[in-house]
């Protein structure tokens, strides 16, 4: 018994430090196609996958498809137009006269065919073609940052759920070896019992001691299959249950903590699209102003008909040419409401980008808050892990000594279990926010 007294601390500690320096390994160029079910997968293969697969990355891809083809159909204003055309037609009653002496004159004939090759040009238009396609080339601009702030949004949702599995994963194994200590626990207090040296209550307080830590292992799988199912729909995989890395070692923003804000502001997705929107705004307003300017075009036509004298009924190559100017005089008022409502419009998309400007400030400050505090619950998480580990080694001595019960031993180890689950949570915490940190100042992902 002596022997078995000696031993079952150790065991407790055993259990307790079991993987608590385990670091999950793998290739570093992995990818998912090569992952199995019970391979660990790394943040940037998750973030990678993510943003090359998703269906709204590929909806957002596709939008800048048909905004080159909004830039190429602005353009055509520039190209002339150039078409053929042929027509038949039979004319009755066809108009004659007779002049004495020289007969019966006859004015067109009664089939009257014709064939031509026509050509329109706009000369000059004031502007409004290269103002379209102004206008259109803004807008690709806007859905190619409209397409990185997706990426972006999308890459921190996977972060959020990396870290989440990372602990929820952890936190498992820590309460599998927190059950196996207990069950080895309970094993020595039932052979005590049976030689009167323990009670039937040291036995039913680490029963209940079990039960209490299955109902937590059951709640943690629970959030770990939620969290999984959810990254699993990132990625495409209803069938993800892989473990995740425990990517602690997060390198924090090279940039002065004087210049955060201004970085941001040049950075950030959300700055760059309010200002793509105002110079969008901007431009439909020049577009606008056009309305009322003249528009100068010409038109070449040439081809063949009958219906020239002396043969009516001859075809014969003929053209037409010409210039012309279209002048606005009056409109009902409607480029002047429409300059109204576009420059009301730029003073909204001004308006937004001074909104965002603030909301971005105030996301730095929070970011750099949620930091501060992760650091500093590491710091404390691991001086509770330390005073853990020694109260433990302590209880560990007096239990020895037979000045304090098994069940005082069993709280002091507990303790240690959960000292490292929240230094554990602590550390994660602190990776999650340097990225938060990195999104808020408009650092890539991914």
């Amino acid at each position: 018994m002596n022997n078995i007294t000696r031993t079952l601390p150790v065991i407790f500690l055993a259990f307790s430090l079991l993987t608590g320096n385990i670091k999950a390994a793998g290739p570093e160029n992995q990818s998912l196609s090569d992952t199995g079910l019970n391979d660990s997968l790394s943040l940037s293969v998750i973030i990678s996958e993510i943003v090359k697969n998703h269906p709204t990355v590929k909806e957002a891809e596709e939008a800048l498809t048909n905004a080159d083809a909004r830039i190429g159909l602005a353009k055509t204003g520039y190209y002339p137009v150039v078409d053929a055309s042929a027509g038949f037609s039979n004319i009755g009653p066809v108009l004659k006269f007779t002049i004495p002496q020289l007969g019966t004159v006859q004015l067109y004939p009664e089939n009257n065919y014709s064939g031509s090759v026509n050509y329109r040009q706009v000369i000059y238009d004031f502007g409004r073609t290269r103002q379209n396609v102004g206008i259109e080339t803004e807008n690709k601009a806007l859905g190619a940052q409209a397409l990185e702030q997706i990426k972006q949004k999308m890459s921190l949702a996977a972060v959020n759920s990396f870290y989440t599995i990372a602990y929820l994963q952890k936190a498992v194994r820590i309460k599998d070896e927190q059950l196996a200590a207990l069950e080895e626990h309970l094993k020595y207090i039932k052979t005590m019992k049976a030689t009167g040296s323990a009670t039937d209550y040291q036995i039913l307080s680490t029963e209940v001691r079990i039960s209490a830590t299955q109902s937590q292992k059951v709640d943690l799988l629970s959030s770990l299959s939620v969290q999984q199912a959810y990254i699993g729909s990132l990625l495409g995989r209803e069938d993800f249950n892989a473990a995740v890395r425990e990517e602690l070692d997060v390198e924090l923003p090279d940039i002065n903590q004087d210049s955060l804000q201004q970085y941001a502001l040049q950075h950030r997705d959300e700055m760059i699209i309010s200002r793509e929107r105002t110079s969008l705004a901007g431009l439909r307003y020049e577009l606008i102003r056009t309305a009322n300017k003249p528009m100068i075009s010409m038109s070449v036509s040439g081809g063949a008909k009958n219906g020239y004298q002396p043969d009516l009924n001859t075809l014969k190559a003929n053209y037409s040419a010409g210039i012309g100017i279209s002048i606005p005089i009056f409109d009902g008022m409607k480029t002047k409401y429409n300059l109204l409502q576009a420059k009301s419009a730029i003073s909204n998309s001004e308006y937004e980008t001074e909104n965002t400007r603030r909301a971005i400030n105030s996301e730095i400050r929070e970011a750099q808050s949620y930091l501060g505090s992760a650091r500093q619950k590491v710091s404390q998480s691991t001086l509770q892990l330390d005073q853990a580990m020694k109260a433990y080694a302590l209880a560990e001595t007096s239990f020895r000594a037979g000045t304090i019960t098994n069940l005082e031993l069993l709280d002091a180890n507990t303790a240690v279990s959960e000292s490292r689950l929240m230094l554990l949570k602590a550390r994660i915490d602190y990776a999650a926010s340097i990225y938060r940190l990195k999104a808020a100042l408009g650092e890539r992902l991914y």
